[in-house]
């Protein structure tokens, strides 16, 4: 054993003692060789206690908030929708039963500014069987009545139940809302009743018309329509393209299974090649990557080339807009130009890559081999029906107050609010609960997110220790636990909860604070403030940095942790200093590493993609007969692309993990020991040879 880990160069061996006695004045001082260091196996004790009580009195009174949420939540509030007398449609046993479509009796009030203020449409709602199929007003039905009671039994389905008065005269009935003004052909989307928009030729139009009468003889224009449907003409497209989505996907899911399952098995051998051919396996993925980008520039450049000549192909893609036909793209030259400039850089991006950090790929590579060798040993639903004043005028005294609907009409608001209605507004109460709801809220999303990040350091804690238990193993495979896993999960668990918890808890607060300012740049986006807006941008990037950076932080402190066994903020600072005094190997050497298990991602999404691709596109003889004939081919070859990363990316997350235990390892090692027969590496040889090479020159 001494021979193969002891350094040959001199000076080599020099630097080595030289790191392991000088202490850094500004990133803490270096290990010190201790014999009766054993690794994760050795004698630890619990940490950060008080992180952990605290942790599991969180977990209870999460239990306990959704218990309440269970007593006071009805799951049907946030799935049906709701009339303005608060009940449900659609909901059975209720009068409601077979009325499962919300219908609005102007919706025209919808383009209220009103509406974004109090998330309610200021107009009555009902439920109702099925939406209008034509234009009508009420005036219009009064005058047929005179005729004949069919305008009127059809009318009737929109009006309140039980009103039955079609002589009542008009100003009465909008005055207390008892039938719509006019009715207009729609269908329903989400559950509720919005204007059935057509393009014809470019034009808006419901019904074939762009102008309709409402019931005080006033012309209305199509595009009023469209505004207090709060843009509903996009939802148009969306929902025809969504229909043929759905339908490609009900023809093709079972081709896409196979698409993955072959993802799988390829992702599967990938890694078993990994443990007996890495470095031969790892140049053919770079080597392959840069040949495929190569054949992508040359062919980019060959339909540039060609489109050039062709009268009608320099049109930009901002010329023609968002088209629902992608193919429609691929005749414009500007868009091959796009596909051109994206790969070249990425091709010289790679290639400049390779040639200046050659040697620390050669590192990467043994890294990943070593890597190979260890792996192969309900709230928002809570509360009663509160009702609130809805103005017609936006000066109403008692606008947005609190109402009830039974005694609404004794009172003086109607006289001195004309208009004005009390209607069902949201879900609350009075009680210190629902005082506290959204507070409640916010605390289960952070509480959400907590969880989720603790079970992801439980899970990196886990693998570090595991591969950290056979790095430091003196006598290998004899000093490895039987079950490494099992062992390091069980140390986690039992020792590190806290840790665990409070590296966790750190991470969620940061995201908390990322999803509330995601949140109010929805909310400000049709906001005309541009220093508020460039505010918001400048933190939301500053979070998303911060974020980053404990997320890397707190993967090395868990390192630690599974090493050493000690709290969570020393484990991070002990990882911290060991990273900057090797801040050459991280900014290269381990970002590398990312580099190269990210071509083998790509390599394998790329190869079963390309082989979806010959398939959807009938290009594939033997099986040509087989394809089912789809609308759009994209949509099952994205699907297919997409999950062939994730499965791929699932694989190589254990590699990401190894190869970053063994990175700090690693640079451990050299700090510990110096390689003499006293200090021996404890790294491989050939990581060793490599390291001994790359630090002479």
């Amino acid at each position: 054993m001494p021979s193969l880990y002891t350094l040959d160069n001199s000076i080599v061996q020099s630097e080595m003692a030289r790191k392991s006695d000088v202490p850094s004045p500004y990133y803490g001082e270096p290990s010190k060789f201790d014999p009766t260091f054993r690794g994760p196996i050795s004698n630890r004790s619990c940490t950060d206690v008080f992180c952990c009580v605290i942790f599991i009195i969180v977990i209870l009174g999460y239990i306990a908030l959704g218990t309440v949420a269970w007593l006071h939540g009805d799951p049907r509030k946030v799935i049906h929708p709701t009339d303005s007398y608060g009940q449900f449609c659609g909901q059975k046993g209720t009068p409601n039963t077979k009325k499962s479509i919300l219908f609005y009796f102007n919706i025209l009030k919808c383009a209220n500014p009103a509406v974004l203020i109090n998330l309610q449409c200021p107009t009555t709602q009902m439920c109702v069987s099925k939406c209008p199929d034509r234009f009508a007003t009420y005036t219009d039905m009064q005058l047929q009545y005179q005729i004949t009671a069919a305008p009127w039994e059809y009318y009737r389905l929109f009006c309140k139940p039980g009103f039955n008065n079609p002589t009542k005269p008009v100003a009465q009935v909008l005055r207390d809302e008892d039938c719509p003004s006019m009715i207009v052909p729609s269908r329903p989307f989400l559950q509720r009743c919005f204007p059935d928009f057509i393009t014809l030729n470019g034009t808006l139009t419901v019904a074939k018309r762009t102008h309709f009468k409402d019931a005080l003889d006033k012309a209305r224009s199509v595009t009023e329509l469209r505004d207090a449907a709060n843009g509903i003409t996009g939802l148009v497209d969306a929902k025809e393209v969504g229909m043929k989505i759905v339908e490609d996907y009900a023809a093709s899911w079972n081709w896409i299974l196979i698409g993955l399952v072959i993802a799988l098995v390829v992702s599967l051998i990938f890694i078993l090649l990994l443990r007996f051919t890495a470095g031969l396996l790892l140049w053919f993925t770079i080597i392959a990557v840069i040949l495929v980008i190569a054949y992508g520039i040359w062919h980019c450049y060959l339909e540039f080339s060609l489109l050039r000549q062709q009268p009608g192909a320099d049109v930009t893609i901002v010329d023609i807009g968002f088209q629902t036909d992608v193919t429609v793209y691929l005749h414009l030259s500007q868009t091959w130009l796009i596909f051109l400039i994206a790969l070249c850089t990425i091709e010289a991006s790679i290639l400049i890559i390779l040639i200046f950090l050659r040697k620390r790929v050669w590192i990467a590579i043994a890294l990943l081999r070593e890597g190979s060798n260890v792996t192969h040993r309900f709230l928002a639903s809570s509360g009663d029906a509160i009702y609130k004043v809805m103005a017609a005028e936006p000066n109403c005294m008692y606008a947005n107050k609190t109402c009830d609907p039974e005694t609404f009409n004794k009172t003086n608001v109607s006289k001195t609010c004309p208009g004005a209605q009390c209607t069902f507004a949201f879900y609350g109460g009075e009680t210190p609960y629902h005082r506290y709801l959204f507070i409640l809220q916010l605390s289960n999303l952070l509480i959400f997110l907590w969880l989720v990040n603790f079970i992801i350091a439980l899970g990196q804690c886990t693998l570090a220790g595991a591969f950290a238990s056979y790095y430091w193993a003196r006598r290998k495979p004899q000093d490895i636990p039987t079950c490494p896993l099992f062992s390091s999960f069980s140390r986690a668990i039992r020792y590190h909860t806290g840790s665990l918890a409070f590296g966790a808890l750190i991470l969620a607060l940061v995201q908390m604070a990322r999803v509330i300012l995601e949140y109010l740049d929805s909310k400000l986006k049709g906001a005309s403030n541009v220093a508020a807006r460039f505010l918001l941008c400048c933190l939301k990037c500053c979070f998303w940095c911060l974020e980053r950076f404990i997320k890397f932080m707190n993967r090395n402190a868990y390192i630690m942790i599974a090493i050493y066994g000690k709290c969570f903020c020393t484990s991070a600072r002990d990882a911290f200093c060991l990273l900057m005094r090797n801040v050459v190997r991280v900014a290269v050497l381990d970002r590398v590493t990312d580099f190269l298990l990210f071509l083998g991602k790509v390599l394998i999404a790329g190869s079963v993609g390309v082989i979806a691709f010959f398939f959807f596109t009938h290009k594939i003889p033997i099986v040509q007969e087989d394809v089912p004939t789809l609308h759009y081919y994209w949509v099952p070859l994205l699907t297919v692309i997409f999950g062939s990363y994730l499965i791929a990316h699932g694989f190589f997350s254990v590699y990401a993990m190894c190869v970053d235990t063994l990175f700090l390892c690693f640079c451990e090692d050299l700090e510990r020991n110096d390689g003499s027969p006293e200090k021996p590496f404890l790294m491989s040889a050939e990581l060793h040879s490599i390291l001994r090479k790359t630090e002479h020159h």
